[in-house]
């Protein structure tokens, strides 16, 4: 049976990746998509993500949410996404947002659903699924697992010491590792070992497919590498969040205790115990290791099923 799984998002190359992924695999059932301002701004987030999934043949409604944190300011992050979110990639339009917002929708889509049996995946800021668990708490017992793109061990790629969805509403995170649902954190340590290289780059747009395939091989090709990992490459975050509900085989993972700070110059950055050293309860499932080959071969597997 596939897995019933409602994708929050913020349109973004590697978001895009990452949701075509999620719609190539018929282990996962996505259900809804939500949209927030992350990356660049709803404006254009919202967009974007229609854009994605019409160019994928998808019938999950996509549902605005949050455009800006629970508290502060919205920042964007152009210099990986370009000002556009995509890399300057122009994809056809896709069909209308659905109406309501984000919350509601998550909230309408859970009350239904039985006990443990869907699955959130976040792939920008938390602000959409917080405002939906915070306020109808009851809600998490629908949840079987969250997914979240999200935090650091390490150094931070925001500030030194905060990831950018961290960075960017880490009380919406806070709520989240506090809520009592299973969380799995794939945070800038793990991604790191997926690197978007030119010959990567190559093997996948000569590999079999559709428009999709075409269109995430022009996209992967304008990520710029990363001076943080000494241009060896282009992390592909969000993508490796989705592979791990479809081929969790690909990881190694440990229990851990997590916590996010909300204050002073470290605001943002995410506390992690992987040795239960403190008196922090275990409260998340830290990936640790991802097999970059197998995940690389994954999703061109998977992207030669689209469009």
């Amino acid at each position: 049976m596939s897995r019933a799984v409602l994708i929050d998002c913020d349109p973004g190359t590697d978001d895009a990746v990452a949701l075509w992924l999620a719609l190539a695999s018929p282990e996962l059932d996505l259900r809804l998509v939500t949209v927030a301002g992350g990356n660049v701004g709803l404006e254009r987030t919202l967009p974007n993500a229609r854009a994605v999934l019409g160019l994928g043949g998808a019938r999950a409604p996509v549902v605005a949410g949050a455009e800006r944190p629970l508290t502060g300011a919205y920042r964007s992050e152009t210099r990986v996404h370009g000002t556009d979110g995509l890399g300057g990639v122009v994809l056809p339009a896709g069909p209308p947002a659905a109406p309501g917002l984000a919350a509601d929708a998550i909230r309408d889509a859970l009350r239904g659903a039985a006990p443990a049996s869907v699955t959130l995946v976040g792939l920008g800021p938390a602000t959409n699924l917080a405002l939906a668990l915070a306020t109808e708490p009851p809600l998490r017992a629908a949840v079987a697992e969250i997914v979240l793109m999200t935090g650091a061990v390490g150094e931070g790629n925001w500030t030194p010491a905060a990831e950018f969805n961290a960075a960017m509403d880490p009380e919406a995170l806070a709520v989240l590792l506090g809520c009592g649902c299973p969380v799995t954190l794939v945070t800038l340590d793990l991604t790191a070992q997926a690197l978007v290289t030119p010959a990567r780059v190559a093997a996948l747009r000569a590999g079999p497919g559709g428009r999709c395939r075409a269109a995430c091989g022009d996209i992967l090709a304008a990520l710029p590498p990363s001076k943080r990992l000494a241009g060896r490459g282009a992390p592909l975050h969000d993508p490796c969040a989705i592979a791990w509900l479809v081929a969790p085989a690909l990881f190694t993972h440990r229990p851990a205790a997590a916590e996010v700070v909300l204050d002073g110059p470290d605001r943002g950055r995410t506390r992690i115990d992987r040795w239960q050293r403190s008196d922090r309860p275990v409260n998340i499932r830290l990936l640790e290791t991802i097999d970059a080959e197998g995940f690389f071969a994954l999703l061109g597997e998977r992207l030669a099923r689209l469009p």
